[in-house]
């Protein structure tokens, strides 16, 4: 880090307190930093959260008495979060769009402005950690684990992590709240943001339904017999217990599970057994697979990987059918694989990469 003291940062600033934490901590180590609020399209049908968190970001520059500026990144953020999602939806995918949102906006389309705009590093407030060895950047799991936010992060590549900070990953999240009341900073007791990248807690089969057309279809039970309804297939996700309505039930009816969705016929299987056969699965097909290094590890390695967020580390073996697309074997079944999500593989506590689960 002393190596580079001094060299122009751009703090993605959200007006939460995980990067306002992040701009103050570069500040303090000598970096010449400037705070950057990323803009992006919002749909005119929900509560608009954008404007305040801007005026928290800029009071957060204020207090530091560093520059603020602000990217416009709509027109990129409609196209490669919104319409992708959008899209994965009406094939009957379940994508992962903050993980898009990484790729695409934070790592992509801010990164390249904030490098043609002067910048020489992009910082952010993700619960991750970056080491370097022998001119090979790493992606560490963040040192809380509560707040570990590595799985969002896969996507990431050398050159992408080169040039980029997670100031905040070395610490818990008590530890960031409290750095920031040592410095002053307004954004201390706000809350956490959740939901959506950039745009927060919504119902996403309602945001859907402003954008797809609602078909009605037949809940099925294991045996194929219609026992309900549901308003379109698109809508639901494996391993989902709600959004459909079961018809033919008793007054002491375990829940429901979806365990099975055919986008053609614009049905769903339900069992009240999520581990029913029928989603349990150990052998799991991923593409789109990144390696962070840029190269395959060893094949030797003992690799762990988790298919959604917080979820446990799961002991697993891996089968290479290209570079771009593997077979991850799970020593344990897992119940809720759902097509589009994310796959994120480990080496103990270095996320080595991941892929979109088929």
């Amino acid at each position: 880090m002393n190596k580079i003291k001094g060299k122009k940062v751009f703090v993605a600033l959200s007006g939460g307190v995980d990067s306002s934490v992040a701009a103050a901590l570069l500040k303090k180590e000598g970096f010449d930093v400037t705070g950057v609020f990323i803009k992006v399209w919002h749909p005119d049908f929900l509560p608009c959260q954008w404007r305040q968190d801007r005026i928290d970001a800029m009071r957060v520059c204020a207090k530091l008495e560093i520059p603020f500026l602000t990217f416009d990144l709509e027109r990129e953020y409609k196209k490669e979060i919104i319409d992708y999602m959008i899209s994965e939806y009406r094939e009957g995918r379940t994508p992962n769009p903050d993980v898009m949102c990484n790729k695409q906006i934070k790592f992509g389309a801010y990164l390249k402005k904030a490098l043609s705009s002067g910048a020489e590093y992009i910082a952010t407030g993700h619960y991750a950690r970056k080491v370097e060895k022998d001119g090979e950047y790493k992606m560490l799991v963040g040192n809380d684990s509560n707040k570990d936010q590595s799985y969002f992060l896969w996507t990431l590549t050398q050159e992408q992590l080169r040039h980029s900070f997670f100031p905040t990953g070395e610490f818990t999240k008590p530890k960031v709240r409290e750095l920031a009341e040592q410095f002053g900073l307004s954004t201390a007791k706000k809350k956490d943001s959740q939901g959506l990248c950039f745009i927060g807690k919504l119902d996403i089969a309602d945001f859907l339904k402003n954008y797809i057309e609602e078909k009605k279809g037949d809940v099925l039970n294991e045996k194929g017999k219609v026992i309900g309804h549901h308003s379109g297939v698109t809508f639901l996700t494996i391993g989902q217990r709600h959004g459909f309505t079961i018809e033919d039930k008793g007054t002491h009816d375990k829940p429901y599970y979806i365990i099975s969705k055919d986008i053609s016929k614009n049905t769903i299987t339900v069992s009240h057994d999520i581990e029913s056969k029928e989603i349990d699965k150990k052998s799991i097909k991923t593409k789109d697979v990144n390696w962070i290094s840029g190269k395959a590890p060893s094949k030797a390695m003992n690799y762990q990987a988790r298919i959604r967020y917080r979820q446990e580390l799961q002991d697993c073996t891996i089968t290479w059918l290209s570079h771009s697309q593997v077979i991850v074997e799970f020593d344990e079944s897992q119940d809720t694989a759902t097509s589009g999500q994310s796959l994120v593989l480990y080496n103990g506590d270095e996320c080595l990469g991941g892929g979109i689960i088929i």
